[in-house]
């Protein structure tokens, strides 16, 4: 575990491993005109309980990861640091020792420095096998270049980038789903040739690394960008948008993940009406400058990340018909959003 973090360490990190804070040198900064230091904390939710249902840790870090430094890159920020947080009902070094692999292994690919943690034992409130994990992180960015609503345009692309499966929102109701129909996650599941555990571990895609890329390249092409996470495709892309905008998301633009599909027809339900809790094969969308949209999405799918573009940023009056618009969210007053159409080889 300690080379596993070890491993993150550039010469900015100082102390090593064990102190009771993490050194960071931030002499680096001096040198920026004004950076302005970029924030996140998050968990990776319920999806913990079928790590430990299969008795399965080494992927759950690079969700928490996923989860909280991928937020930061949303405002153009570089993450500098991170530090994480496990509480468990009792400590089985092996099992902390695979949790916190996991976190430093998605840590050096997003260019995070771990620079410390906390393992708490909490018997009597956790079960002796239960943990629940949590993570924050620092980044920074120039304040001149701060990505948000407010640099976006009529007229400007909107670019979605693939997901690897579920990532780490909305396990509530994919347990529900999987409790219901009788499945256990150690069974086998057809039509991912693995257990159903296993398919349903599959880790956050991390997008930090190729988003600060296509930044660097675009440069102020690159107006907005939004991580879809909890509320799904509309919501987090209407918290990016400015008042008065609105984009309709074209479903015909792609097929949602198999896993969806294959959760959707057990539980008898249409994709559509998990539109606001699954991401649905979009883990990420990027706002740019509608005559950058072909070089973006050339560069995303270079970096292995399937990319298209899926609607168009618009500025005259909402239409009243065609379904309703998602406006703002989580208390930001945003744009409209809607999902319209039928998926790409299914039918709605």
């Amino acid at each position: 575990m300690k080379a596993s973090v070890k491993a993150t360490h550039g010469s900015e990190v100082l102390g090593g491993v064990g102190g009771f804070a993490g050194l960071f040198d931030a002499s680096a900064l001096v040198g920026m005109k004004r950076p302005l230091l970029a924030t996140s904390t998050d968990g990776v939710g319920t999806k913990v309980a079928i790590a430990q249902a299969i008795d399965k840790h080494d992927t759950i870090g690079h969700d928490l990861v996923g989860m909280v430094v991928d937020d930061i890159v949303v405002v153009g920020a570089k993450p500098l640091f991170m530090t994480d947080y496990i509480a468990t009902g009792k400590v089985f070094p092996q099992r902390i020792a695979d949790i916190v692999r996991g976190i430093a292994e998605a840590c050096a690919l997003t260019g995070t420095a771990l620079v410390g943690g906390e393992t708490a034992e909490h018997p009597g409130l956790l079960g002796q096998n239960d943990y629940d994990v949590a993570g924050a992180a620092t980044g920074v960015v120039e304040a001149d270049k701060v990505l948000g609503a407010e640099r976006v345009q009529p007229g400007d692309a909107v670019i979605a980038l693939a997901s690897s499966g579920i990532h780490s929102n909305g396990f509530s109701l994919v347990r529900h789903i999987i409790t219901r129909a009788g499945i256990r996650y150690g069974d086998q599941a057809s039509d991912f040739g693995v257990t159903w555990g296993e398919a349903l571990l599959e880790p956050t895609r991390l997008y930090t690394t190729p988003l600060l890329e296509l930044i660097a390249t675009l440069g102020d092409d690159v107006h907005s960008l939004t991580h879809v996470t909890g509320g799904g495709i509309a919501a987090n892309l209407a918290r990016v948008l400015p008042v008065g905008t609105w984009v309709d998301v074209d479903r015909s633009t792609w097929a949602p993940s198999t896993v969806f599909q294959v959760l959707s027809d057990i539980a008898g339900t249409s994709l559509e009406s998990s539109e606001g809790t699954w991401n649905l094969g979009i883990g990420f969308m990027a706002i740019v400058s509608a005559d950058k949209a072909s070089e973006a999405i050339a560069q995303i799918e270079a970096s292995g990340i399937s990319a298209w573009q899926v609607g168009v940023v618009r500025d005259d009056a909402l239409p009243t018909t065609g379904g309703e618009f998602e406006q703002g969210a989580k208390g930001v007053d945003g744009g409209a959003v809607r999902l319209v159409g039928e998926y790409a080889g299914r039918g709605a």
